[in-house]
């Protein structure tokens, strides 16, 4: 067997957990095979430890397998009880070490920043301390959860001390990115405010250095589906093209869910289409009690990624009423552009965080939180706009969503 020449390591929380960074690893790895990366290594969590943290995942037994030449590491915790925490961490840490420790040029990225980029940035000053001369390039990307999460936290509490740490480590990698211009200048913003309170300069290096890198998607999952496939995935679900609204995202307040569903409940169009709320979250179980008593209300929690465009393609609308929430805004909104590349019924969100750069002027816009209007606007996409209203939306929401195409973000990423 040949020894690789070139390496890709993504250091990220990996399928199964649903959520955007996710899906980016899998299609950065899988754009890598193809531009000249012969090893490429996903280095994450065991599943117990995801499981036990509480994250929302996929259903185990329907992951969709990754190419050859991309490994999946689950490193095993270091220690043992009398190591509270860390353990884990230390697992990662090293198991980096012994790859960089390889005489292969590697570019290590790590997403969303905590504790990913402790992990790299640990392990390169290991290497190096330890003389191994590994040579590496190391790019860090905000997520978005990194500041409206992390960061904010911090602030609020007043632990400067620990978004200095964060900043630092941020700013050690060679590259420093965001998801979003949302995210940028939500970087900046914090910067400043840990600047004001302890005399640092992290505004104006993020300022000169951060630059943005829009979540890569795999358009080609999502264009050309074939029409016998939609209807057989409906069928299987007892659902018809054109009659239900998709809510496909995370299930949690801060996705709008709670506004969605009793939006639903004053609808005029809710006898002619119904609700399916898809996807798995804290607000799950509430919000099913809520709804026990409407039998047009629909649960599903284990779509998986082949349904997943089918599902969004016989649509009548697709609805994501995000707001935002101390602990969480949406910093881009990759499902709102996944949508956009399968087509179906419109998209009704609200211009919250980033989602303004995922929809453009493609999208039926309301305000967040404006629940009376939401419910008007999904009545307008289900009653009232024609079809080929619908359609001139459709072909620019699609000519859109293609500027987010896994290849040439990963072009731009890491040219060359």
């Amino acid at each position: 067997m040949n020894e690789p020449d070139r390496r890709l390591v993504i250091v990220v929380r990996a399928d199964p957990v649903i959520c955007g960074h996710s899906g980016e690893a899998r299609n950065l790895a899988e754009v890598a095979l193809t531009r000249g990366f012969t090893d490429v290594r996903l280095l994450t969590w065991p599943i117990p430890v995801l499981q036990a943290a509480g994250l929302p995942l996929k259903p185990l037994d329907r992951l969709l397998p990754y190419s050859e030449g991309i490994t999946v590491e689950r490193p095993e915790a270091v220690g043992d009880y009398r190591v509270p925490d860390g353990r884990h961490m230390a697992g990662l840490t090293g198991r980096l070490v012994e790859l960089l420790a390889e005489p292969i040029p590697t570019v290590c990225l790590s997403m969303y920043l905590v504790p990913h980029q402790t992990v790299v940035v640990d392990a390169v000053t290991a290497a190096r301390a330890a003389g191994l001369d590994p040579q590496v390039h190391t790019i860090a990307k905000a997520v978005g959860s990194d500041v409206t999460n992390v960061i904010r936290q911090c602030l609020r509490e007043g632990r400067f001390g620990a978004a200095t740490v964060l900043f630092t480590t941020f700013l050690a990698n060679d590259e420093v990115v965001a998801v979003s211009e949302y995210t940028k200048d939500e970087i900046i913003s914090s910067a400043l405010e840990v600047d004001a309170a302890c005399g640092t300069t992290f505004a104006e290096q993020c300022r000169e250095r951060v630059t943005v890198s829009y979540p890569p998607i795999d358009s080609s999952a999502y264009l050309d589906l074939d029409p016998e496939a939609v209807d057989a995935a409906l069928a299987k679900r007892g659902l018809e093209r054109d009659g239900y609204i998709l809510f496909l995202s995370r299930v949690a307040r801060a996705k709008g869910i709670y506004d969605l569903v009793i939006a639903y409940g004053q609808m005029r169009s809710r006898d002619t289409v119904k609700l399916v709320v898809a996807g798995n979250g804290p607000a799950l179980e509430h919000v099913q009690a809520m709804s026990k008593e409407d039998d047009r209300i629909i649960f599903l929690t284990d779509v998986d990624d082949e349904e997943k465009p089918l599902l969004m393609r016989g649509c009548a609308a697709y609805a994501l009423p995000t707001k935002p929430e101390p602990d969480f805004v949406e910093t881009f909104g990759i499902a709102l552009a996944e949508k956009m590349l399968a087509g179906g019924g419109p998209v009704v969100t609200t211009l919250t965080g980033g989602t303004g750069e995922a929809v453009g002027d493609t999208a039926i816009i309301v305000e967040p939180g404006d629940i009376n209007a939401l419910a008007e606007a999904l009545d307008h996409a289900v009653l009232e706009m024609p079809a080929y209203e619908k359609e001139e939306m459709a072909g620019r929401a699609l000519k859109r969503a293609m500027t987010f195409d896994r290849g040439a973000v990963f072009d731009d990423l890491l040219p060359g």
